[in-house]
């Protein structure tokens, strides 16, 4: 079977259990995965997780993020995962330094 396939199909079967099937690129880095599957995060490992994965969106100053973006951050929150917008190198050293341990 070819990867395509396999990989449309295994995106499909995540699909219909409510997770989501996202293309993960990462330029300048050679042989990173090609998907990332994201499940809902049970509540009470929320604020665990928030410790040690967070999605980002980095905006110019004073920018926010357009309306297409905050539907997709809207998706990611719904299954419990934090998302941050940062316009500033200070907002972005604060959230790192709230990060892990």
């Amino acid at each position: 079977m070819l990867e395509k396939q396999i990989e449309r199909a295994g995106g499909d079967y995540a699909k219909a259990k409510g997770h989501l099937f996202l293309k993960f690129s990462s330029p300048g880095h050679a042989a990173v995965p090609d998907r990332l599957i994201l499940a809902e995060i049970p509540e009470f490992l929320r604020p665990v997780i928030a410790q040690y994965v967070r999605f980002v969106e980095y905006k110019r100053t004073g920018c926010m993020a357009t309306a297409p973006q905050k539907r997709e951050h809207a998706r990611l929150k719904a299954l419990g995962f934090t998302v941050d917008v940062i316009d500033s190198v200070q907002g972005s050293k604060v959230m790192t330094d709230g990060m892990g341990s």
